[in-house]
């Protein structure tokens, strides 16, 4: 057994709208091992973006208890929970979320700059993070001169550089093809090979198998939790021009 960075006991997430009770998230217990590589599925309104946004402390949870990395997230205020979001966490989202008219390299800057990291020392971190995700050649780049693919790896470098425990990814491949999904994929696969322990929603199937463990979301219950071989991600070689 490895340690347990994240563990979720009877969480429970009710959202009020007038006279009706949603319950988003009803009764869910987990834990998520250092080092593991974990998708998440369910459809529409099944309680898995409520469950990464707990995840995440972008939400908290109505009851249940939250230890993430040996600290209760419920006990913690406003700025332990950003003290947390900024170095124990790392996102990955659709749609990217860059800032257009600023290149690759301050766009992976950007959350040390709110964390006030001197500008060598934020250069330095930012250059070492794009270089980790392949894109070492393409720092002074912007957005609109990358391919969807590239764009979603500054986005990983972006999650990298503050040097997170866990990355919670929401539909990473969603805007991407299936060729630049699988190169993403691959990303993931290696960073687990480092130690990182990565969170990932997604509602395609052959996205989740290249996790090594399947949570399916139902009614903001766990319908199913399986360990399964993870597929190995290798994206087919580029076809010549």
């Amino acid at each position: 057994m490895g340690t347990k960075l994240i563990s979720l006991e009877d969480i429970r997430r009710v959202y009020v709208t007038g006279d009706v009770e949603v319950r988003a998230l009803d009764g869910v217990s987990l834990d998520i091992e250092e080092g593991e590589f974990v998708a998440v599925m369910g459809s529409s309104g099944s309680g898995k973006s409520t469950l990464m946004n707990v995840l995440g402390c972008l939400d908290r949870p109505t009851s249940g208890r939250y230890v993430l990395d040996g600290r209760e997230v419920s006990a913690l205020d406003k700025s332990q929970l950003a003290e947390v979001r900024n170095h124990v966490l790392g996102f990955v989202f659709q749609s990217f979320n860059l800032l257009t008219r600023t290149s690759a390299l301050e766009n992976v800057e950007l959350p040390l700059l709110y964390q006030g990291v001197p500008t060598k020392e934020r250069h330095a971190r930012a250059r070492a993070s794009l270089a980790r995700v392949g894109l070492a050649d393409r720092a002074h780049h912007h957005p609109n001169q990358l391919s969807g693919g590239q764009q979603q790896r500054v986005a990983i470098a972006r999650a990298l550089v503050g040097r997170p425990r866990v990355i919670l990814a929401d539909e990473p491949t969603g805007n991407l093809d299936s060729r630049t999904s699988l190169e993403v994929m691959a990303l993931f696969q290696e960073l687990r090979t480092q130690g990182i322990t990565i969170a990932l929603v997604t509602h395609e199937p052959d996205v989740a198998a290249f996790a090594a463990r399947v949570i399916v979301f139902k009614d903001g219950r766990i319908q199913s939790d399986t360990q399964q071989e993870a597929q190995r991600a290798v994206a087919p070689p580029a076809a010549a021009s």
